[in-house]
């Protein structure tokens, strides 16, 4: 309805773009009508995603930008699968480096996105009585995603541990 009225005053284009860079730059939206509507307008979340720039941070960090922006639905399906492909896309477009050097690709960048969301999960739910080791970590995470590395497999649930959840 806030985006609607913007626009019918003339204070906001109608086009993907502008409407996405309104949403970047505005924080204090409601979150979860900002949700409803960015899952009804596909094309202004493409152009959202695109905003970001994840070049050089470490995959949690990012993740967790995107997610102060984009936030996570609380339940698992098909918004947050889409939400976590294009993160993936969008963080391989910004770091074809790394990419590269470290042998990933979206679709492994996606698993491991997954994965960092539920060890999230695991480790700060109180419902959760025996948590995931880092050694259970890897070895789950390795599975899904054969190509990566151990120690970055480890990083990656030592920033989890350390610094907590991911789409809080």
């Amino acid at each position: 309805q806030g985006v609607n009225y913007f626009m019918s005053k003339g204070i906001l284009d109608d086009s993907p773009k502008e409407i996405a860079k309104f949403i970047f730059c505005t924080r204090t939206l409601n979150w979860k009508k900002l949700r409803i509507y960015l899952d009804e307008r596909r094309d202004v979340l493409d152009d959202l995603v695109t905003l970001h720039n994840f070049r050089n941070q470490f995959l949690p960090n990012a993740l967790r930008e995107f997610f102060r922006h984009i936030h996570a639905p609380e339940e698992r399906g098909e918004y947050l699968e889409t939400l976590i492909t294009k993160f993936s896309h969008r963080f391989c477009a910004c770091n074809p480096d790394l990419m590269r050097e470290l042998g990933l690709s979206p679709d492994a960048v996606y698993v491991l996105c997954y994965s960092l969301i539920l060890l999230s999960i695991d480790l700060t739910s109180p419902h959760v009585k025996n948590k995931m080791s880092k050694r259970e970590f890897i070895r789950n995470t390795r599975r899904a995603a054969q190509n990566i590395s151990e120690d970055f497999v480890g990083h990656l649930y030592d920033n989890i541990y350390l610094i907590g959840h991911v789409a809080a």
